[in-house]
């Protein structure tokens, strides 16, 4: 799997699992704008030395990098970072949704500031880079995104609503983006990594955070950015394994409007959440069709 040719842009590339794509990408022919706010894990602060490090250490290797200190939250400094990236090499044909922030505490603890901060870095972070790229890929008719998504969202995880609820909204975004972007060919799907990172680093015991090195994760990146790389697909990474995760609709049952229809509801959670014969939807039409189908079918 080779990226002659390709230019990428990975957010968050200073350290961790973003090093690791940017690092991975070079050695396999990409050109990278390494992006890199440098500020602590709560979103605090900012220095450029994070992202000069790893374009160092792509450029000692023989590979073309250049770097930029831009904000994911600050939507003009990352379209002068990717005219930056055109300027530079012409083109964009890969963007890494990576930079993220984590102000963890349960629910009733967290402020609206700690959980609005978090969903603009993961969030609005994504949509401003995805934005700034978009009118490029559409031109060149080839693009390849990725967004990281987490377990947290697709699943939850105690102390993380606002994060969860981000990274559940990046799947969202992605599902529609490649919808619209597959004419162009711009294929848009999820990470979703498990990896030993400054992230994680007091969530895991020693021997699992040994299992779970961020370069384990980085092949299942470079397949979703490949040129043969799927759309729509939410790819799950982590200690050299890999898994799919779906969202998916069950057949379901049909109620009506009688007047017991809460109560036929509740009574038949159960039959509704069987899971035989449920579908991965190509698009959110596929709910309405179900429904109005088996209204059609029930009423004659």
């Amino acid at each position: 799997m080779r990226f002659d040719g390709r230019v990428a842009i990975v957010t968050g590339a200073g350290g961790g699992l973003g090093r690791q794509h940017a690092l991975a990408l070079a050695r396999r022919g990409a050109k990278v704008m390494v992006n890199d706010l440098g500020g602590t894990l709560d979103g605090s602060g900012g220095t450029p030395s994070a992202a000069l490090a790893v374009v160092e250490e792509i450029r000692a290797a023989g590979g073309e990098a250049i770097a930029s200190g831009a904000s994911v939250t600050d939507a003009n400094a990352v379209q002068q970072m990717v005219e930056q990236t055109l300027q530079t090499w012409g083109r964009v044909d890969i963007l890494i949704n990576n930079a993220g922030i984590l102000r963890d505490k349960s629910f009733a603890k967290m402020t609206l500031d700690d959980f609005r901060l978090v969903m603009e870095v993961h969030l609005m972070g994504a949509v401003h880079c995805t934005k700034a790229v978009w009118d490029t890929m559409r031109a060149q008719n080839y693009g390849r995104i990725v967004m990281t998504t987490s377990s947290s969202g697709l699943y939850g995880n105690f102390g993380q609503a606002n994060y969860g609820a981000a990274k559940m909204a990046l799947v969202g975004l992605m599902q529609t983006l490649s919808i619209e972007g597959a004419k162009h060919d711009i294929r848009v799907n999820c990470l979703a990594p498990t990896a030993a990172t400054r992230m994680t680093e007091n969530l895991m015991p020693e021997t699992v955070l040994r299992l779970l090195q961020p370069e384990t994760v980085t092949p299942g990146l470079l397949a979703l950015v490949a040129e043969d790389a799927p759309n729509r697909a939410i790819l799950c990474a982590g200690a050299g394994a890999f898994e799919r995760a779906h969202i998916t609709l069950t057949e379901g049952i049909f109620v009506g409007l009688p007047d017991d229809a809460p109560e036929q509801v509740a009574a038949g959670f159960e039959a509704l959440s069987d899971r035989t014969n449920e579908s991965v939807p190509n698009s959110g039409n596929a709910q309405g069709t179900l429904e109005t189908g088996k209204a059609m079918r029930a009423l004659g």
